[in-house]
């Protein structure tokens, strides 16, 4: 069992950056591949990011290309989503995921409870 908890999440207007972090417990961190998804109100959640279990690949949707960072910390257990240039369009409930093995499907093994980050024009 593993068990994630996001943090940073908040209200921020656009252009503005926020950093999320997401800490991972109970199992071993270094074999889970991670990410991030959101869900928008009214709308289905979706793939925003992830980072394989190595931490050699990272992948993007391209909403977030060149704008978000996902990056991972194995020594505390902890991955981070930073999010610069922020838009209205990516107020959401952010998301971790964790998924055994090297890479994230849209089917994670475990999720976080979530953190709300709302941008205003």
């Amino acid at each position: 069992q593993v068990q994630l908890v996001e943090s940073g999440g908040g209200l921020v207007q656009a252009g503005g950056s926020l950093r999320l972090s997401c800490a991972a417990s109970g199992r071993t961190f270094s074999s889970f591949a991670m990410g991030w998804f959101r869900q928008a109100p009214g709308k289905e959640r979706e793939f925003v990011t992830a980072i394989t279990w190595s931490g050699d690949s990272t992948y993007y949707a391209d909403s977030v290309k060149g704008r978000f960072t996902i990056s991972r910390d194995d020594a505390k257990n902890t991955v981070y989503l930073q999010m610069n240039s922020l838009k209205p369009e990516d107020t959401a409930v952010y998301y971790c995921a964790a998924q055994l093995g090297r890479v994230v499907t849209i089917t994670p093994d475990y999720w976080g409870q979530g953190t709300q980050v709302t941008v205003s024009s």
